[in-house]
């Protein structure tokens, strides 16, 4: 489902700061890149990707980036969507009514504006639980990302 009230409609209004947006992954990517789907997912299955995910709040993206698979230190990116966002049904119809999580999903590419730097992630236990999590749902033959 479209988001009812897209952030970027025609761009801010007079006088308003764009949203901030955040992508979690351990991509190395600069400001100006393009983060666009069809290709390989960083979780799961790594099937191909028919979305990329950004959230409105830092937590969901340093989850992303703490889960996200690959080499190298997880990285949080501001980003920008280039066309419509709708919410992330992952984790809104099925696990949160509304959007608490600020969560989005688009078909277009978001382009990076920045990164966040000096960010903490979960405590150890508290990461550790969630992968545990998501260990037993692969056992289960559940993905944590429909698509």
């Amino acid at each position: 489902m479209a988001h009812p009230d897209p952030p970027f409609p025609s761009g801010p209004g007079p006088g308003q700061d764009p949203p901030l947006f955040y992508h979690g992954t351990k991509a190395d990517l600069r400001p100006g890149d393009l983060i666009a789907p069809g290709f390989r997912s960083n979780y799961g299955s790594r099937k191909k990707a028919l979305f990329v995910y950004l959230s409105a709040t830092l937590d969901a993206a340093t989850w992303g980036a703490e889960l996200a698979v690959g080499e190298g230190p997880g990285r949080i990116y501001t980003v920008e969507p280039t066309g419509p966002i709708e919410d992330d049904p992952n984790l809104t119809d099925k696990k949160f009514p509304g959007n608490p999580t600020k969560s989005y999903r688009t078909r277009d590419a978001v382009r990076v504006t920045g990164e966040v730097l000096g960010w903490e992630g979960h405590p150890t236990e508290q990461l550790q639980a969630m992968k545990d999590h998501l260990e037993r749902l692969k056992a289960r033959g559940i993905e944590a990302i429909e698509e």
